[in-house]
């Protein structure tokens, strides 16, 4: 049974899940816990958490294009994949220094950074390490490998922040990211001829097929409006609850994430990307009505789940439906492409789901959110039927 369910997947494919599982192990231990730092210990405010979250992503985004061009470019993905996990391993322990929310948001870019570097080629090795057939199952066990870890990490946080506090926890994060790091020296990349012509690879949004150039704007659109896990913590906070409350929900949501990721990676492989990214952003659109509405400790447990279930609809299908619309010798510009365009977004996304939050009221976040996953699903549809 594990046999057949393995097959088309290379040792390359399960390293790579190992190391995800180790980096958001320590990530894990870090980045729930942010919200809560910045709010509690440092006291910032909630357009303040949008911004460290939106700068990191937006800085680092400018990255990510360039790293998959020059890995398409020089047919190499683990120097890059190395380095990026390297960077982002030794700003962990750094956080443990902050006592002010400034060298917060300098510590989150230089780790995005790391991410940046690393994504693109990432996402590229592991469609070339894995058949066309079982493309969407290797990105769910990727994904998967990356949720546990996700799990892990949180639990990790919950039992050890009591105990040793914020700080030390932020230390103790070092081990598994530096652990993530070694394990890739063990990845193996096969060597790739040549192709193409030099003016075939170049960064250009004009050189990607028009489809996957209409589905990256209907990602940007849907991105501006969607709310991270920070405002989830902050609702759960927000509504009455202790820190650790917020952190078991956040645990609870990565666990429904990571028993889904496989299923909803072979369903896809099986039905198509486009009804499973469909459903993910309509299930969004209702998420955030039930932000909206939530009130108790059930509803907001189901709150957590469903984000779970949205999480795991979208993350990996997203990842394998630009591989999907990209030509062969631009996977790593065009994932980079997208992952940039989607990074860039974060930054006024943060700012606007923070200021609406601070200046207006929680709900206005949520009802923005609702507004821009309803858009996003409309021109979805519109994507769906010129598909056809």
């Amino acid at each position: 049974m594990i046999k057949g369910f393995l097959k088309g997947i290379s040792l390359n494919i399960i390293i790579l899940g190992f190391v995800s599982l180790f980096t958001d192990l320590s990530s894990q231990m870090v980045f729930p816990l942010l919200p809560l730092f910045l709010t509690t210990v440092l006291h910032a405010n909630a357009t303040i958490v949008g911004l460290v979250e939106g700068a990191a992503e937006a800085t680092a985004s400018l990255l990510k294009v360039f790293s998959g061009y020059w890995s398409d470019k020089i047919r190499r993905r683990k120097p890059f994949v190395l380095l990026g996990y390297s960077i982002s391993a030794a700003m962990k322990p750094l956080f443990s220094l902050s006592y002010i929310w400034q060298s917060v948001v300098g510590i989150r870019i230089i780790e995005r950074i790391g991410k940046g570097i690393r994504n693109a080629p990432r996402d590229a090795l592991v469609a070339e390490s894995s058949t066309i057939e079982n493309r969407g199952k290797a990105y769910g066990i990727q994904r998967a490998m990356d949720g546990l870890g996700s799990i892990l990490g949180a639990i990790a946080a919950f039992l050890l922040l009591p105990l040793y506090g914020f700080r030390n926890v932020f230390l103790i994060s070092a081990l598994p990211a530096f652990l993530a790091v070694i394990m890739i020296l063990f990845v193996k990349e096969k060597k790739v001829k040549q192709s193409y012509s030099k003016k075939t690879l170049k960064i250009s949004f004009k050189t990607l097929p028009k489809k996957l150039r209409f589905f990256i704007i209907i990602s940007i659109i849907f991105t501006i409006g969607n709310i991270g896990y920070a405002f989830l913590l902050l609702r759960a906070v927000n509504l009455g609850f202790e820190n650790s409350m917020a952190i078991s929900l956040y645990v609870l949501f990565y666990i429904i994430y990571t028993l889904l990721s496989i299923p909803f990676g072979v369903i896809s492989d099986k039905i198509g990307r486009k009804p499973i990214l469909l459903s993910g952003y309509l299930l969004f659109a209702i998420l955030c009505l039930g932000l909206i509405l939530v009130s108790s400790l059930p509803g907001l447990i189901l709150i957590f789940i469903v984000y779970g279930i949205f999480f795991a609809l979208t993350d990996g299908t997203q990842r394998v439906f630009v591989v999907d619309l990209s030509p062969k010798e631009l996977k790593g510009t065009s994932l980079g492409t997208f992952h940039t365009a989607i990074g860039l977004t974060a930054l006024p996304a943060g700012l606007i789901a923070g200021s609406l939050w601070t200046y207006i009221s929680p709900n206005a976040t949520f009802l923005f959110g609702l507004i821009t996953s309803l858009l996003a699903s409309m021109l979805f549809i519109l994507l769906y039927i010129i598909g056809r």
